[in-house]
């Protein structure tokens, strides 16, 4: 029995207006594509008021900006990207490169080689996400990844101090204050100022994650596709009414377009939560966009048991995932989609947002049934090699791959073997 005690208002969803994103950034890339700097100097005065002599910031320039951010705020950056260190690094440990000889005389590998060149996004707009710089860029230098290209848009026309502060204690070899569609393309295409990277991480607006989607593949490698903030609470019985709601606000501020979801086994939590959304909003600095976002995409649902809970949850396969249960590690045994899991009333998505460690770039829109999120492993290029030694073995593979290869009529494959059980084991064959 799966019951919603508040349901999405489609009605709403369906009015807002949709602006054709699409079009607007293969536009864009392909000005950019034509025109270099031109065209991105030109984009970021149209949607940025943006136009400085260089949008990269020198190392001279990086240090007086950094000289006016207040010295607590670089305290705790660096503790922040000290947790996020400690945790990327043990993920790194945990990825091992191995040789294994299957057969006398033949080896085969695996090595993990960092990527050459990163680009990373670093969001502004509403919000300086400095936290993304700890994400993308200290991630990726935990990789080992030799130069990073990092970029940002300016707020209300200046630079976000605290966020260059974040970009370059997190390691960024190259820092931009250039945002949007134009920052992404310039990364991936490469401009006069601006070199070329191989792949592209970090969240973004709904045009950033359409310029990185169309970039992908010929361009650049990314991340995983991105959209709105999702949070989905799984709470029993026992759940505080005004932790989930205060949780569920929490990402809901995010953006218009973030939807929040509570589910439950108690229809008395579900109705006082709800109750205590409506008192929050009343306090809340950012009830504007919270409170649409909530009244669009917010839902309480009510379900028999926490089984059932979590196989719902499940179904919605989203990106942030609390539970707040009397056992919440019973969620671990019993749930497979999710790009993170917070467990326990003293845990909360914020902490994985801001501070506590592991990544926050995670997958949304039901990318949780195929991937996680972002992590040192991306950086990595998870490659093989291989070498026979052994000339009597070198011929009988010859032997196998020449039936093998003939099976699926490939003969120019059939005869590279051959050629080896001819040298090798003195094998005939009416070709040679």
């Amino acid at each position: 029995m799966v019951v919603k005690l508040k349901q999405r208002n489609n009605a709403s969803v369906g009015a807002a207006s949709k602006v054709d994103t699409t079009a607007v950034v293969r536009g864009v890339i392909g000005d950019i594509r034509a025109n270099g700097d031109q065209a991105v100097r030109s984009y970021s005065e149209k949607f940025d008021k943006w136009s400085p002599a260089s949008f990269k910031i020198s190392q001279e320039e990086i240090q007086q900006i950094i000289s006016t951010v207040p010295q607590q705020i670089i305290d705790d950056i660096k503790q922040v990207q000290d947790n996020v260190r400690t945790f990327a690094l043990a993920q790194r440990a945990s990825i091992k490169d191995f040789e294994l000889e299957i057969r006398p005389g033949v080896h085969l590998g695996q090595k993990n080689v960092p990527i050459n060149s990163v680009g990373a996004y670093i969001p502004g707009g509403r919000y300086p996400l400095l936290a993304s710089a700890h994400m993308t860029i200290l991630t990726a230098k935990c990789a080992g990844v030799p130069h990073v290209t990092a970029c940002t848009p300016p707020i209300a026309g200046k630079i976000p101090a605290n966020t260059i502060a974040a970009m370059y204690l997190a390691g960024a070899d190259d820092i931009f204050v250039l945002g949007g569609v134009q920052a992404v393309a310039s990364m991936a295409i490469g401009t006069e100022t601006m070199k070329k990277v191989d792949f592209i991480a970090g969240p973004g607006n709904a045009f950033v994650a359409e310029a990185k989607r169309q970039l992908f593949g010929e361009e650049i490698g990314i991340d995983l596709p991105a959209g709105p903030t999702e949070i989905l609470i799984v709470g029993d019985e026992h759940a505080d009414p005004f932790i989930l709601a205060t949780d569920l606000l929490s990402q809901a501020e995010h953006g218009p377009d973030s939807p929040a979801v509570l589910i439950t086994n108690s229809k008395t939590v579900g109705e006082k939560t709800i109750e205590e959304v409506d008192r929050l909003l009343k306090i809340l600095p950012t009830a504007d966009i919270a409170s649409v976002s909530w009244d669009r995409l917010g839902e309480v649902v009510l379900v028999e048991n926490l089984d059932e809970a979590y196989k719902v949850a499940d179904e919605y396969a989203y990106e942030h995932v609390q539970i707040l249960t009397e056992n919440p590690r019973e969620a671990l045994e019993k749930m497979s989609n999710y790009g993170a899991l917070f467990l326990g009333e003293k845990t909360c998505v914020s902490y994985g947002d801001k501070c506590i460690g592991t990544n926050h770039v995670l997958p949304t829109r039901g990318a949780a049934r195929y991937t996680g999120g972002l992590w040192v492993g991306k950086y990595l290029k998870t490659v093989t090699y291989q070498e026979v030694t052994s000339a009597q073995e070198s011929g009988q593979l010859g032997l196998l791959c020449g039936r093998s290869a003939r099976a699926e009529n490939f003969e120019g494959h059939a005869r590279s073997g051959d050629a080896r059980a001819h040298q090798y084991l003195g094998e005939k064959f009416d070709w040679i």
